[in-house]
């Protein structure tokens, strides 16, 4: 659980692309979708026979989503995976699943007295379909078993080859190039010295690559991909980096990136050996004395009990309960004091030197409360018992897994305001001024323990709407856990806040991180952003899910809470799936209220509550814009777009996102038809840029990447350059094109190509002790941001080079940057990002020289009121237009990237556009007119406004 500080996604982050979103059941929403396709529920084909049972067609497949009310005898001899695998084979006109036993392999069996649910994972033709899960739910009593139904995702349109023709290698490092782009492509700054150098960077923390072999992506007929691991740290910010980026096995570009690192506003780690490394950093065998039982004073001076352990020959007293598993596992409770790791040591590993909390007697108190110890330690016990309890879930996973707590962690030594669950273990941060340690709120203890329930159930992918779902989850069943034990009524306004006990002096609902009584609807409040924006809005959009639960809780049974508990639990454990979205899982709350035979009120009240937070089906579709659509539903994700002389250009897949993306080019005024500009070559064609004559991009092979060229009024397609290493930030006038390139190293280089050369000239001659990067042109004039060394230090500035002489200028300095941001630049002026401060919350100037370099002065100041965290400029001679974030202390839709634009002269300033959601990749048009990608409704489209909206509520 993190403190949500605006810019999280970072100067580096937020630029991503967005992914697109389909009309599909597949679809994992967020920005847009993970997976799109063209066939609406509507044309699905019907089973070929219908059961006398109620049946849910799949969206682009032919395989039911959902089959309820059966009875079907199964072999009641034969192991469950075996059974359910045998019924799917036997009606195969219903399941269209031709081969179950060569398909689907087991991935787990749930027994809850007589019930037994299956779950099964598709393999196409070997290889693991991403999401691709169908469950079978039997009875199985009396010697006999039957089938009650059945719900998943079966993908029946996949056709692609699964012979991959990138080479891993290649796929590896395009997979770390991208997450370096997405981690700090944005600026160019000092911690860009030691890379430039060809070094780590000062935290030691270069980003690695780990392949982990082929993955079929369900878009249409299927994308065959490799799933890179990529890990590291955030050189400027210090915070964990885990990223799975699927790179497209054919033509090697990343078509999905996302975080894996779960907390309350972020990220969830690898998973590792955790047991086998704490226990051996323990004792390598377990006491023949379970445990004993001790008292702990809580961060709020409440006394509690705890399952501790006496170890006789140290005569002292550990933070570790043996007790609770004794009788199943023989596993344990630990809680690890974690005061002297950095976050980046404790995600997705296990950090050396760790030490149990130990006592000369069995009252803790002292450091083990001030540092959330006793609170782990208690809470991680309350989240046990209810589990065990309520659902008869024993740990975790279900099968008594240990339960490991670290606390105190700290960022670079400093206050950490996050916790988060790895895989295996909780992490739990040190607090700050204004929040306590993070384990000191039994919700966001349950929380993060409920990630890992989600984790051994559904599994529901951390991205979009199936991540939101997963978030909403874990925040119903924290907080359910933790009014349940603090007595809190249901009707209480404060029932649903998240995390208010981690208050230091603020009032409770003024610091709370969510609140599950907030009222959020689909229509009102849902976000689209891109994945690499809270990775695709898993928190920013999970209260209108988990809302409408929390509903359903409040009105079910007020004299019975569980059963709402039990009815969720059920939907998760037995009907979910990792690609589910608000629409599935309603189905699967409803389908479950069905199979605990809850009565035709409580059934209607279920879906009143859904109703009440629009989440129904079509949802989707509700959501309006203020801007004008020049061309919709892109499906790409991370390549941007770009505007010039009165056109626009931008990549496109098709309707279910399976192609490899395209150029297309139109009129920025939206007349006319858009031109294909790229071939059909099966290469991804990506990074556009024009000036209303031309079009140039890059082309992404199997090894290596073109710079590509093209006039808009026809022509054969020319090949200006080929490069091994990732080019970005390509701009183009009068057939000069510029670019930004990535040396082996990761150093930064801008060069240019005039008509007729052969390689291009680097503004800073290649060297590795300079950086040059975020290239801006103009009548002749590049601008960009400039890393030198002077003395035995390095400096920072914006610098212009006369593509004709040579000659360069320097602008002056205001004070001393620290980082550049974008540059802009027109026939009178330069404009650029300046970071002074870099411990500030990503605040950045944004300024203005003449192009001589002189009369330097920000239009916009880094700190005080009004100030901006931007990521991106585009400029015109009447108007300069930043991408930026505000200022504040929790993600809601004011702080998701907007445009603001700004006078040349800095004497007006104003929202863009008041769309909700994300707004990305701005690219002037001229005068004030700007095209970006918008995420508002889910889709990845095109966007313009002649004139920028004013103020907005």
């Amino acid at each position: 659980m993190r403190k949500p500080r605006a810019g999280t996604s970072g100067a580096g982050t937020a630029k991503e692309g967005l992914l697109a979103r389909g009309a599909g059941a597949a679809a994992l929403l967020g920005a847009a979708a993970l997976l799109a396709t063209s066939v609406p529920a509507a044309q699905a084909a019907p089973p070929a026979q219908t059961p006398a049972a109620d049946v849910v067609p799949g969206t682009g497949t032919r395989t039911p989503a959902l089959v309820d009310g059966l009875h079907e005898s199964a072999d009641a001899k034969a192991a469950p995976a075996d059974a359910a695998r045998s019924h799917l084979a036997a009606k195969e006109s219903r399941y269209r699943i031709a081969d179950p036993g060569r398909d689907l392999s087991p991935v787990q069996t749930l027994k809850q007295g007589a019930d037994e649910t299956v779950r099964l994972q598709q393999k196409y033709h070997g290889v693991e379909v991403l999401g691709g899960q169908y469950m079978v739910r039997m009875e199985k009593k009396d010697g006999k078993r039957v089938v009650t139904g059945t719900s998943g995702k079966y993908f029946t349109a996949l056709t692609t080859s699964t012979t991959a023709t990138v080479p891993e290698d290649v796929a590896v490092r395009r997979a770390v190039s991208s997450v370096a782009a997405r981690v700090g492509g944005a600026t160019l700054g000092k911690k860009d010295i030691q890379r430039a150098e060809g070094a780590k960077s000062a935290a030691g923390a270069a980003l690695t690559g780990t392949s982990g072999g082929l993955v079929v992506i369900p878009r249409g007929t299927g994308v065959l991909t490799y799933r890179v691991t990529v890990r590291g740290t955030e050189a400027t910010t210090g915070r964990p980096v885990l990223q799975d980026v699927y790179v497209d096995a054919h033509a090697g570009f990343p078509v999905l990136q996302y975080s894996r690192i779960k907390t309350l506003t972020a990220p969830k780690a690898a998973t590792g050996t955790v047991k086998a490394a704490a226990r051996a950093a323990a004792k390598s065998d377990a006491p023949t004395n379970p445990g004993t039982t001790g008292t702990g004073v809580k961060y709020s001076g409440d006394k509690v009990p705890l399952n501790i352990y006496f170890d006789a020959s140290a005569k002292q007293y550990n933070l570790v309960d043996y007790a609770r598993m004794a009788a199943t596992s023989k596993n344990t409770l630990h809680t690890w004091d974690a005061r002297a790791v950095d976050v980046g040591d404790a995600s997705g590993r296990w950090p050396s030197g760790l030490k149990e909390f130990t006592n000369a007697g069995p009252d803790y108190s002292g450091d083990a409360t001030a540092t959330g110890a006793v609170d782990a330690h208690w809470a991680a016990g309350q989240v046990y018992d209810y589990y065990k309890n309520v659902h008869g879930r024993d740990s975790l996973d279900g099968r008594g897994m240990g339960i490991d707590s670290l606390v105190g962690v700290t960022l670079f030594g400093g206050p950490y305001v996050n916790a988060f669950w790895d895989g295996q273990k909780m992490v739990y941060g040190s607090g700050d001024e204004q929040y306590k340690t993070l384990s000191a709120d039994l919700d966001v203890v349950g929380h993060e323990m409920t990630h890992g329930v989600v984790e051994n159930t559904a599994n529901l992918v951390y991205a979009g709407q199936s991540g939101a779902l997963n978030e909403a989850l874990a925040d119903y069943f924290g907080n359910a856990i933790d009014v349940t034990v603090s007595g809190t009524k249901m009707d209480d306004p404060d029932s649903g806040l998240i995390g208010e006990d981690l208050c230091r002096t603020a009032k409770p609902r003024d610091c709370a991180f969510r609140d599950l009584n907030d009222g959020r609807t689909t229509a009102k409040d849902y976000l689209g952003v891109s994945f690499a924006t809270d990775n695709g809005g898993v928190h920013l959009n999970s209260t209108i899910f988990s809302g409408a639960l929390w509903n359903i809780r409040q009105d079910l049974d007020p004299k019975d809470p569980f059963l709402a508990d039990r009815l969720v639990y059920k939907a998760l454990s037995t009907y979910m799936t990792p690609l589910d979205g608000y629409t599935e899982a309603r189905n699967a709350i409803l389908a479950a209220a069905k199979d605990l035979k809850l009565s035709a009120r409580q059934q209607n009240i279920v879906k009143r509550s859904f109703n009440a937070h629009g989440i129904v089906p079509g949802w989707e579709n509700a959501i309006g814009v203020d801007s004008d659509q020049l061309f919709g539903k892109l499906n790409t994700t991370g390549t941007g777009t770009a505007a010039g002389g009165g056109w626009w250009a931008t990549s496109k897949s098709n309707d279910d996102g399976t192609e490899p993306y395209s150029i297309w080019a139109g009129k920025a005024d939206g007349t006319g038809s858009a031109k294909l500009i790229s071939p059909n070559d099966g290469r991804f064609h990506v990074y556009p840029a024009t000036d209303g004559k031309t079009v140039v991009w890059a082309a992404f092979g199997t090894s290596s990447l073109d710079i590509l060229a093209r006039p808009i009024a026809g022509g054969p397609t020319k090949k200006l350059y080929t490069s091994t290493t990732n080019v970005q930030n390509l701009r183009v006038e009068n057939g000069t094109v510029v670019f930004e390139s990535y040396d082996p190293f990761g150093g930064r280089h801008v060069g240019f190509l005039k008509p007729g050369d052969r390689q291009p000239t680097w503004v800073d001659g290649g060297r590795y002790e300079l950086g040059t990067a975020l290239p801006s042109l103009h009548h002749g004039t590049i601008a960009y941001a400039k890393l030198y060394p002077v003395g035995n230090d390095y400096k920072i500035g914006v610098e212009t080079y006369d593509i004709a002489t040579g000659a360069t200028h320097l602008a002056q300095q205001l004070g001393e940057p620290q980082a550049i941001g974008q540059t802009g630049i027109t026939g009178k002026n330069v404009f650029w990002l300046a970071d002074e401060n870099p411990a500030d919350q990503g605040q950045m100037a944004v300024r203005r020289s003449t192009l001589a370099g002189t009369g330097t002065v920000d239009l916009s100041p880094e700190a005080g009121p009004g100030a901006l965290i931007p990521f991106d400029l585009t400029a015109s001679d009447d108007a300069v237009t930043v991408n930026t974030l505000l200022p504040d202390t929790r993600y809601r839709n004011e702080t998701l990237p907007k445009l603001w634009q700004f006078s040349a002269d800095g004497t007006r300033k104003g929202r863009v556009s008041c769309n909700r959601g994300e707004q990305l990749y701005p690219s002037s048009a001229g005068g004030r007119k700007v095209v970006w990608l918008d995420g508002t409704t889910g889709f990845t489209d095109l966007v313009t406004r002649d004139r920028p909206a004013g103020t907005c509520s």
